[in-house]
């Protein structure tokens, strides 16, 4: 077992499938160009091999599929069945909804229970200057046609001061109305924030967040599992959400992810731009790769905080989500 001296093993695994994008969130990326895919990505057979690696290797039973964006990669079509029948305990999926309607059917099919989806406003100027792309109604019209199949949803939001704070109440409403939890993320300190004088400009973080929030609710904290991200609250009788409090709160001492990039580079922590290259394994013998990749798995667990969210100039999009 590979495991730590917090207890901490690698059990969740983040899977960017790209690292293209058909955003450019001001958050993410600092001029406005959206973001490619990266040179030498793994096919989706490479993926495959990898990722049964990994669960045989480190236990992992819990996997995100994220990029960039996911639903853009040419490889979903054909990793997303081959994913679901990999006795996992829990996949979901991280996306920004744009391509949601024309993926609809696929992901209904592939009995997907749980997806996250990004949305940062519902208002249809605030949406375009935040995401320099895309269409608010189409996002909207994708998160119903999901609750239509029964999916669980939750929705991320990134407040930023004097950019969308405003619009923390109105999602709010939006989501309890619709059964669907909040997760608010507060703005990390990594790619073209890190040690920019924006960052600070912009964090809105937990107790700011919780103060716009009592303006109209009484909410109560509730408990959450020993490797969530997320503060969990309860508005009673209305529903919950999260706050993914990275700089107020840190998850670090149980965090339980790895990240495996669209060109397979494993990354232990967000905090650290190490990674370990991956792909020479996929082409040796099962037991060899297997006694390699623990050894690489060691480090990467290695690379992990102790206390909190220290920054990196690594951008997110390139590692996943």
């Amino acid at each position: 077992m590979i495991v730590d001296q917090f207890g901490r093993q690698f059990r969740n695994l983040r899977l960017s499938l790209t690292a293209a994008c058909n955003y450019a969130c001001t958050y993410c990326v600092p001029d406005g160009k959206r973001l490619l895919a990266a040179s030498s990505e793994l096919s989706a057979q490479q993926m495959i091999r990898a990722l049964k690696l990994l669960i045989d290797t480190a236990g992992i039973d819990k996997l995100r599929i994220t990029g960039g964006e996911p639903l853009l990669s040419p490889k979903f079509d054909e990793l997303l069945p081959a994913i679901t029948q990999m006795g996992l305990s829990d996949i979901s999926i991280t996306t920004n909804g744009q391509l949601v309607p024309r993926k609809a059917r696929l992901i209904i099919d592939s009995g997907i229970q749980r997806i996250n989806l990004s949305l940062d406003t519902l208002n249809a100027e605030k949406f375009r200057s935040i995401a320099r792309s895309g269409d608010l109604a189409t996002v909207l019209r994708g998160i119903e046609i999901l609750q239509e199949a029964g999916i669980r949803l939750k929705i991320n939001m990134v407040p930023m001061r004097n950019q969308n704070h405003d619009q923390i109440l109105p999602l709010l409403e939006y989501c309890l109305s619709r059964n669907i939890e909040l997760r608010f993320i507060e703005l990390m300190n990594m790619g073209h924030l890190q040690g920019s004088p924006l960052y600070r400009q912009q964090f809105f973080g937990m107790h700011d967040i919780l103060g716009q929030i009592a303006q109209n609710y009484e909410y109560v904290r509730t408990d959450a599992p020993f490797d969530s991200t997320a503060v969990r609250f309860e508005i009673p009788g209305r529903g919950f959400f999260g706050i993914i409090a990275n700089e107020s709160e840190p998850f670090c001492k149980s965090c339980t992810r790895i990240r495996l990039s669209s060109n397979g580079e494993l990354y232990g922590c967000l905090s650290s731009a190490k990674s370990y290259p991956m792909t020479q394994l996929l082409e040796l013998p099962n037991p060899i790769a297997m006694a390699k990749l623990q050894d690489v798995l060691y480090g990467a667990l290695a690379d992990k905080q102790t206390l909190g969210f220290s920054g990196e100039v690594t951008v997110m999009k390139f590692i996943g989500g």
